[in-house]
């Protein structure tokens, strides 16, 4: 659990350098709320699924990318988070402090944005609670014996682990106020997207039941929708 902790209270700093650094101050108190947010319900949901999952989240802890993983996923990682959880809170943060390139959300909407922001993350949680087979890196898991999983908020949608990303990158922009933040979050949202069909498609081909598993829950991300 350790090297978890670890690793949720390195991002929090990473997230905190960019911010703090693009803004050019440290008073800045909703980035505080927002650093803070995250990390208590990241270590909250850290510890309920590693209560039933450890090894995934041991696993998760390590870099995202594996020798097995294909070229094209080992990509798509790395435009996700350089765009989205690394790329966005600089644009932020940029803008909230700098560019002022549109108008500020009303409060009202930038509560609304801390709402997504937990929402996001404690979905990301059930997700990995759900599924000990959530990692990181997409390839067949053969030394967990690599299962169809459709119980929990995978009854839902096929994908609730993505499902929370635009969530994230939504709420963060719009609670620190950048309406600029959240049409940039359409990048890493569409690198995202692109990385799901991919995904899907390689567990079509080799990973037994999923076909039939698409056949049971017809949505990708959003319940009635896709």
């Amino acid at each position: 659990m350790l090297s978890v902790l670890a690793r949720l209270i390195a991002d929090a700093i990473l997230v905190g350098v960019l911010l703090f650094t693009a803004a050019g101050t440290l008073a800045w108190e909703r980035a505080w709320v927002l650093l803070a947010v995250m990390l208590v319900v990241r270590v909250t949901g850290a510890y309920a699924v590693y209560r039933v999952n450890p090894a995934l989240l041991r696993d998760r802890a390590r870099p995202p990318l594996h020798r097995d993983q294909p070229w094209t996923d080992r990509l798509l990682v790395i435009a996700v988070l350089s765009t989205g959880f690394l790329g966005l809170p600089a644009v932020a943060a940029l803008d909230a402090f700098h560019w002022h390139a549109l108008p500020r959300p009303t409060p009202l909407l930038a509560g609304l944005g801390l709402v997504l922001f937990t929402l996001g993350w404690s979905l990301k949680s059930l997700a990995l609670h759900a599924n000990a087979f959530a990692a990181a890196v997409v390839r067949l898991q053969r030394e967990r014996a690599h299962a169809v999983v459709d119980t929990g908020v995978y009854r839902v949608v096929r994908h609730p682990f993505y499902a929370a990303d635009p969530l994230i990158l939504v709420g963060l922009s719009l609670w620190l106020e950048s309406y600029l933040a959240v049409a940039f979050a359409v990048i890493p949202v569409a690198f995202m997207i692109v990385r799901l069909c991919l995904e899907e498609r390689f567990l079509r081909r080799e990973l037994s039941g999923y076909h039939a598993y698409t056949l049971r829950v017809r949505h990708r991300l959003i319940p009635g929708v896709w």
